[in-house]
């Protein structure tokens, strides 16, 4: 067995599937450029057959990178795997990913057949796949609730019919870690030929398990995880990439290691989190907040003692500068510079000048500016490019009296003034913005969030609007509550207004 463990990332597929976090072309090649940087192995850059987005998606992704596998989904169907086929088209290295499911619950109540039928079924899509490229990964869904005998016998046939990679997942994440391990290893005792080619796992964390399960599947011989950045993905997540990766680099003795640049992992957390508006909650291993953050005294004296009494893992690994700089409205430009830089964060002259007048008005609000105050000032030059911007908004609220609120729009350079009355000052403004914009809009999700929970903090705004009978996501933050909220309304709105 080798030594070397392939990472395969998933989030523009599998993690890209959670509500609220679609993301466009652009910021997919983002991301995809990032996981490249990274070290990633294999991108699955999408699902083509499921919607144009996703195609083009593929297709320019393929043309973005360079050395990672690009690897597109389908199901075990030959339009499914035409369509991936022509979206890998400008992949230097492609893969595609097709399968089906296998165990009793989806074979009965899925697709109302039998096992041999899905076995005749597994053999014929990696056959057809393999008209179009030589790379093919076979998935079996739901392999984790699949018996271990009937399991091998599907994975047999394919790897007959020309798999190169086998992706045992445990689609629900029901499975216990040793019980993973044992189906691993049942696999490599009872396949014949299964030396020849790589198992991969891709383990779900419905019950808390994905790391677990995933290093479970490394120590019975697979030598593929299949990751999301962050953990992100349907229902409770996948398996988070940065987690596999640091148990390999910490525990030498098992002499598995990967190709990822650890150092990349903290702005790879921070850049996805932005983009696909997914908070990572502060203690979350590795890339939290708080992962490497000690409020007890004992802990203090302990790591200034020697680091490694509390911590196995060196911050700057992941690329966190433990020598943070407190930010004040005494800093200058060169320590906002800095600190943007250690978040994986540069700006050129104008937008840092920018954000730099913000910064100094809400280093005057809050006695210290913190990392994602910092990232939220970051984030703010962007809507520079936008075609509807806020101008300015006056809203007067109180005990006894209605809410009424004053707004500006500047739409493609355009000025537009509105008032409303409301429910409250967010309903006034929102109203307001609508009087503007005459379109049949609806707030669906309306959710915020403080990231220190104290009165001078800033509110984290996440909306979901929904228009023509689709939804579109917006988000802003800002210490005013009210603006925060008709900025992310603005947000949703510039996704749909052309």
């Amino acid at each position: 067995m080798s030594d070397r463990l392939y990472i395969f990332d998933t989030t523009l597929r599998d993690g890209e599937q959670v509500p609220g976090c679609q993301l466009n072309t652009v910021e997919k090649i983002e991301v995809a450029k990032t996981l490249e940087e990274l070290g990633v192995d294999v991108i699955e850059a999408g699902f083509p057959v499921s919607s144009p987005g996703d195609f083009n998606s593929v297709v320019e992704i393929s043309k973005a990178v360079t050395w990672p596998t690009i690897c597109a989904l389908t199901r075990a169907v030959e339009n499914d795997i035409r369509v991936a086929a022509d979206a890998l088209q400008y992949a230097k290295h492609k893969r595609i990913h097709t399968g089906i499911g296998t165990s009793d619950y989806h074979i009965k109540y899925k697709f109302n057949s039998t096992r041999e039928e899905i076995i005749e079924r597994a053999i014929g899509c990696v056959k057809y796949a393999k008209k179009f490229v030589e790379d093919v990964q076979f998935y079996a869904e739901d392999a984790g609730r699949t018996d271990n005998e009937y399991l091998a016998r599907v994975i047999q046939a394919v790897v007959n019919a020309g798999a190169t990679v086998v992706n045992i997942p445990d689609t629900t994440g029901y499975c216990l870690p040793a019980e993973f391990e044992a189906k691993i290893r049942y696999l490599m005792e009872h396949v014949d030929g299964i030396h020849k080619v790589t198992i991969a796992t891709h383990c779900h964390n419905d019950l808390g398990m994905a790391t677990a399960n995933t290093v479970a599947g490394i120590m019975g011989g697979a030598r593929q995880a299949e990751v999301t950045i962050n953990g992100i993905g349907e229902r409770a997540g996948n398996t988070s990439l940065e987690e596999v990766v640091m148990v390999m680099r910490s525990h030498k003795e098992l002499g598995i290691d990967t190709n990822i640049n650890t150092t990349k992992i903290s702005a790879a957390s921070r850049m996805v989190s932005s983009l696909m508006n997914m908070p990572v909650q502060p203690n979350k291993a590795i890339v939290g907040r708080n992962a490497f953050a000690h409020s007890s005294g004992i802990h203090q004296d302990g790591v200034l003692k020697n680091r490694e009494s509390y911590e196995i893992i060196d911050p700057k690994d992941v690329g966190i500068d433990e020598n943070s700089i407190v930010l004040t409205a005494r800093s200058g430009r060169a320590a906002l510079k800095h600190r943007m830089h250690v978040l994986g964060v540069d700006l050129d002259k104008d937008a840092l000048d920018k954000a730099y007048e913000a910064f100094l008005k809400l280093a005057d609000r809050k006695k210290e500016v913190n990392d994602d105050d910092v990232l939220m000032l970051a984030g703010k030059h962007t809507a520079a490019s936008r075609r509807i911007k806020l101008d300015f908004l006056q809203v007067t609220s109180g005990v006894g009296i209605h809410s009424v609120a004053s707004i500006g729009l500047d739409i493609a350079g355009e000025k537009f003034e509105a008032c409303a009355s409301g429910n409250g000052p967010v309903d006034a403004a929102i109203s307001a913005i609508k009087n503007i914009i005459h379109r049949n809009m609806l707030v669906k999700e309306f959710l915020i969030q403080a990231i220190n929970k104290g009165s001078n903090d800033i509110g984290k705004v996440h909306m979901t609007v929904e228009y023509d009978g689709q939804h579109y996501y917006g988000f802003s933050a800002n210490t005013d509550i009210v603006a925060a909220s008709a900025e992310a309304f603005i947000d949703a709105i510039n996704k749909f207004v052309r």
